[in-house]
């Protein structure tokens, strides 16, 4: 048990990574790779972004906020992993826990939030495109933005903040990585009113995100199909489209990582690889969905390169 300030560094222990000693370098090159991987394609797009000012529209500037956040998710979970693979330790101190779980929260939350922005502009852009200027101007889509980071900030702030206790009764860390679930477990005495504020966030974040979604892009099919210009379809499908995929993905990562954490019976290798593909796969794939599916930005990743090349 660690009581008063020296909760705060308390070494507390991380599931064990099983890893022969034959494989453990390469491990660690493998880990370091996909973290500078992630790196390199978010700031990609988001240098294609900030340095060509064709790019400064309300969606593409809604979108210069999904690497950023997706980058703060990969920070929080591979410079740990490897450090820990090239250590062969799964310590971590309490306070650097708290603030790894803090980092983890605020990228799942700020993943559905940015989306759900984002499918709100592409709402107003194909149902209403003679109020799109209005709607989306610079003053309401910097309102939008501060809005959406003010609360992920305020929310996951109070989440991880309720678990604050002079002291600890257990200090095993059940998951690959720290998460508000795993730290609830260490905490002596009653634990309920963290339980219905994990809920209610988690209800909130993915029943607001998918309630606006799914209106959005109802109303989205139905004047999509009601109109008659075939390039205005396209370009509808092809927007919307990219912003499907990553959205979709992200649902079914969370939904099912959310449901393995809930259910006390599902085996801890599954709860391990759904945890662990939230905090992998997103920030790897959506650079590559975006740079790949959305026109104008794969155009200028590539006519950037060809300068420099040629």
């Amino acid at each position: 048990m660690a009581s008063n300030w020296s909760i705060y560094t308390t070494l507390l222990t991380m599931e064990p990574l099983d890893i022969l000693p034959s494989h453990v370098f390469p491990a660690f090159i493998f880990g370091t790779l996909a973290y500078c991987a992630i790196l390199v394609f978010n700031m990609t797009v988001l240098l294609t972004i900030a340095l060509n000012r064709k790019l400064h529209k309300p969606m593409y500037l809604l979108l210069f906020n999904l690497p950023l956040n997706d980058m703060v998710g990969a920070t929080a979970f591979f410079p740990q992993l490897v450090s820990s693979i090239l250590s062969q330790s799964r310590s971590i101190t309490y306070s650097a826990c708290f603030a790894e779980a803090f980092l983890t929260h605020l990228y799942g939350a700020g993943s559905l939030l940015i989306l759900t922005a984002m499918a709100y502009d592409r709402y107003v852009a194909i149902c209403c495109p003679l109020k799109y200027n209005t709607l989306m101007s610079p003053n309401n889509l910097l309102k939008i933005i501060i809005i959406m980071w003010t609360l992920d900030f305020t929310l996951i702030g109070l989440l991880l903040a309720l678990n604050y206790r002079k002291e600890i009764c257990f200090t095993n860390i059940v998951d690959m990585y720290c998460n508000n679930p795993s730290l609830l477990r260490l905490i002596c005495g009653d634990i309920q009113l963290n339980s219905y504020y994990g809920l209610f966030i988690t209800i909130f974040f993915q029943g607001l995100s998918l309630l606006i979604v799914v209106f959005t892009y109802i109303k989205i099919l139905i004047t999509v199909v009601s109109k008659r210009q075939f390039d205005a379809k396209s370009k509808a499908i092809q927007t919307c489209g990219t912003h499907l995929i990553v959205f979709l993905c992200l649902e079914f990562n969370a939904f099912f990582a959310l449901i393995a954490h809930r259910l006390p019976n599902v085996s801890p290798y599954i709860r391990r690889a759904l945890g662990v593909s939230v905090m992998v796969f997103p920030p790897f794939l959506n650079p590559l969905i975006y740079g790949l599916k959305t026109k104008e930005i794969r155009h200028n990743i590539l006519e950037f390169f060809q300068k420099k090349i040629f």
